[in-house]
């Protein structure tokens, strides 16, 4: 059997309870109601995980093309549900998460770890530093949050962590191992909230603002960095401290880290061919994506966000870093394309049919009886509930697919500035990932190593929560006030 037989029961007694037993409210269209059920059963079937992710994809778009609920055409419905592959955002995403596969082949990416470790290494929290420095160096380019995470910093960790008899089998893991581990983990929201192509939902939110806004606010890749730099190495400095208090290791002075980083970079050898053409692509992409030549040269100069990630891996491919075989391989690439061609064009058209307006002004009703006054009150429980909500989800993109047009829509019409609340939203869609076991694909990874408990695990995602929920209102709105954005 292709599907989990009690998850995807679940997920169709809800789509069709949608579909034919709860009546479209007065102000919404029968097509919309019918495409709500099945994005919800969508949803659900993600949640529950029911299926892969991309399979369950296949279906919706093979869904919405039989049910008709676009266009009353044949042609035109399969033409609608297949209207998101063209999009430059998702393809942003997918020669992006192609281009990280170099990272792991080269290993320049566990190079970057070991030197930065074998320069702040000294000490435990030193690494808890280098650690996430490394996170941050390589998330530009790593749209999977997973890979970054879980597949080239994770392992570093734990040679590390190794090195000091920390082992979860030995039960030593409190020496430093659970540290480091937390750092590992709690370093990857962060530097996900830094970039748009520093995790695969990110341009999602960027889609869903600029729609709820008729395009009057475009986060450019640019513009997002600019704006969550500030409130994120702020974020990046506080976190390494705050789990080490909340969980201090028992050792705290360790040269011989240092020394271990350094026998690995002499392993490794010197820098190849490979690492140094990795580099100047990773360069030229920070140069094109930042804007660089059409703030120096005029606008007859700029360069899309996504020409310069097809740039990037042409000169890979031309280079022979990469070969075609490496990209057929890059499962993940190719899956994120499908199931974000899939939500996205769900998404998209539960918007032109009107039922995400109808959903924020029902939000907007229920927040404007509380009696509160003025909008930041009000949008300060939007933000909360929005973020908060992510214990019942297991994926960040069927999260921000569910919840947040409706909810960034009702903060606009409680009379939030459009830019201000579009970044905060945008902050708490990488800041939710803290919270549990199960929150992004990254966390069973580094959970199921082992060395850390449940209840360890949950109380240091909730702190973490608050910590930079509390950084980036207050650090951010103030850089955000200085830079104009709202």
């Amino acid at each position: 059997m292709g599907f989990k037989p009690i998850p995807m029961s679940i997920a169709l007694a809800i789509g069709l309870a949608i579909w034919f037993v709860v009546p479209a409210p007065q102000g919404v269209s029968a097509d919309a109601w019918r495409l709500l059920a099945l994005f919800v059963a969508t949803i659900a079937a993600i949640i529950g995980k029911a299926m892969p992710i991309g399979a369950l994809a296949m279906l919706a778009i093979t869904l919405v093309a039989i049910a008709g609920v676009t266009s009353d055409k044949p042609a035109t419905a399969i033409a609608d549900a297949l209207s998101s592959f063209s999009s430059p955002l998702i393809w942003l995403i997918g020669v992006a998460i192609m281009i990280s596969r170099a990272l792991i082949k080269t290993g320049l990416g566990a190079r970057i770890g070991y030197r930065f470790i074998a320069l702040v290494g000294k000490r435990t929290l030193g690494i808890g530093y280098a650690l996430a420095a490394a996170d941050l160096t390589i998330a530009p380019v790593t749209p999977s949050n997973t890979a970054r995470g879980g597949g080239i910093i994770h392992p570093i960790m734990r040679g590390i962590a190794g090195s000091f008899g920390s082992d979860p089998e030995q039960g030593t893991q409190n020496r430093i191992g659970r540290y480091l581990a937390l750092v590992n983990y709690h370093a990857n929201p962060i530097t996900s909230a830094m970039f748009i192509t520093a995790t695969a939902p990110n341009p999602l939110v960027v889609k869903l603002v600029a729609e709820a806004t008729g395009a009057q606010v475009q986060l450019s890749w640019g513009t997002w960095a600019l704006a969550m730099l500030l409130p994120g190495l702020a974020a990046l400095l506080l976190m390494p401290l705050v789990i080490y208090w909340l969980y201090p290791p028992e050792i705290k002075s360790t040269p011989d880290a240092a020394h271990f980083a350094r026998g690995k970079l002499h392993e490794m050898g010197p820098m190849t061919r490979g690492e140094k053409v990795l580099l100047g692509v990773f360069a030229l992409l920070l140069f094109l994506w930042a804007g660089v030549p059409e703030r120096i040269l005029g606008d007859a100069f700029a360069v899309d966000a996504t020409t310069a990630a097809f740039v990037g891996l042409a000169v890979l491919l031309l280079a022979g870093v990469l070969a075609w075989e490496d990209l057929l391989k890059e499962k993940s690439a190719w899956d994120t394309i499908v199931w974000f061609s899939a939500l996205v064009m769900m998404a998209t058209y539960l918007n032109r049919l009107g039922l995400i307006a109808w959903l924020s002004r029902a939000i907007e009703t229920g927040i404007g009886g509380l009696g509160l006054e003025g909008w930041v009150p009000a949008c300060s429980l939007l933000l909360l509930a929005y973020l908060y909500a992510h214990y019942m989800f297991a994926s960040t993109t069927a999260h921000i697919t569910a919840m947040f047009g409706a909810f960034y829509a009702a903060g606009l019409a409680l009379g939030a500035p459009p830019f201000l609340f579009a970044l905060l939203m945008a902050a708490a869609s990488n800041i939710m990932m803290t919270l549990t076991h199960y929150a992004t694909g990254t966390s069973p990874v580094i959970f199921g190593s082992g060395y850390t408990t449940l209840g360890e695990w949950w109380k240091a995602g909730f702190v973490m929560s608050v910590v930079l929920i509390v950084v980036w209102v207050f650090v951010g709105a103030l850089w955000w006030k200085l830079l104009g954005y709202w």
